[in-house]
């Protein structure tokens, strides 16, 4: 009686913290400006969740897997900047500005070299601080790819991030990865400081490669 009794309450507890966990998220949500699509994006994200919570429900307990995949849930919401929309007012696109932004290390370069040395120090940056171990826990049979988005605005500072639908561990370790990346030189165009979108491809599994896209229009 007394193991079974233990069984019940280790449960019980297991359960308690699903649901206070649950209810975080949720009150994550309505500290939050709503726009239209915000509240779809919102609303995809919380039927994951009650996803989530009907499976533990039936099975009696949460994997490593489930509980992974609620932290990831709590830290994407539980900021404001990754679950950004876009207007026409918010920056101009990466690929029309004059002179992209300046990473730390590519100054004094040329229009081009600049746009280089942009692309290829914001790939090496997030391939080096992407934790390997999410993607590589998926057991994915062959690598996928998602499309991330961010602004670099008029100060240089990374902002508006957005990660199209992927699993959720990798959308949490994406965002995670772009709130580190470091202020840089802002974009200039007809010598004035801009705010600029720009777009990635990232592509993981057991390694994780990483694009930098002049987006030809803003995303949904």
């Amino acid at each position: 009686m007394k193991y079974n009794y233990n069984r019940k309450t280790k449960f019980e507890f297991h359960n308690s913290m699903v649901v206070s966990t649950l209810i975080i998220v949720l009150l994550c949500f309505t500290c939050k400006e709503e726009s239209t699509s915000l509240k779809k994006t919102e609303s995809d994200l919380i039927t994951k969740i009650n996803a989530v919570q009907e499976q533990v429900m039936a099975q009696g307990n949460m994997t490593e897997v489930e509980e992974q995949a609620l932290l990831s849930l709590c830290s994407i919401v539980s900021h404001d900047d990754g679950l950004a929309t876009y207007t026409t007012e918010n920056s101009m696109i990466l690929k029309e500005v004059e002179i992209a932004p300046v990473y730390n290390g590519c100054e004094e370069l040329s229009k081009e070299e600049t746009r280089i040395c942009f692309n290829n120090e914001v790939s090496t940056f997030i391939k080096r601080e992407f934790n390997l171990s999410v993607s590589k826990d998926l057991n994915l049979s062959e690598p996928k790819m998602v499309e991330a988005f961010f602004i670099i605005n008029e100060n240089g500072n990374l902002t508006g991030m957005k990660v199209r639908n992927s699993e959720v561990t990798v959308q949490a370790e994406i965002l995670r990865v772009l709130r580190k990346m470091p202020v840089m030189k802002p974009a200039t165009h007809n010598g004035e400081n801009v705010s600029v979108l720009c777009s990635i491809i990232v592509k993981y599994g057991n390694n994780v490669e990483v694009d930098v896209v002049y987006i030809p229009e803003r995303p949904d």
